[in-house]
């Protein structure tokens, strides 16, 4: 009965390689109008602190920079930072308070945009 099992498990998972193989694989893209919506939310909620270029102000950090790299900060961190605030951790700005009237789909946005500035400025 095992020996059925195996071997219809191999076929159907050799079968299912072969239809597979003759679709082609979409690449991910970034969704740009969400980029372009991310960067707005940005703009209104996060550039006064972190700097419209992503650089850092005297009021807080860069996100282009290493340390916001996602295996280090992943994109959770930014949800609980915007909604609960955090404490200062690798910089010298203090803490972060919550930032009120900013959902978590807004935040889902800001983060795309986020990632995105990132990879293009060789983060990861």
């Amino acid at each position: 009965m095992k020996r059925i099992i195996l071997l219809a498990g191999i076929l159907a998972f050799t079968g299912f390689g072969a239809m597979a193989s003759d679709h082609e694989i979409p690449q991910k893209r970034p969704n740009i109008s969400g980029i372009g919506f991310g960067k707005a939310l940005y703009d209104k909620f996060c550039a006064s602190c972190h700097g419209t270029k992503m650089k850092g102000t005297k009021k807080g950090p860069p996100f282009l920079h290493r340390i916001y790299h996602p295996g280090h900060h992943a994109d959770g961190s930014f949800y609980v930072a915007v909604q609960r605030g955090t404490r200062q951790h690798h910089w010298k700005f203090g803490n972060m308070e919550p930032v009120t009237g900013v959902s978590q789909a807004m935040v889902a946005s800001i983060v795309q945009y986020v990632r995105f500035m990132q990879k293009q400025a060789g983060i990861f």
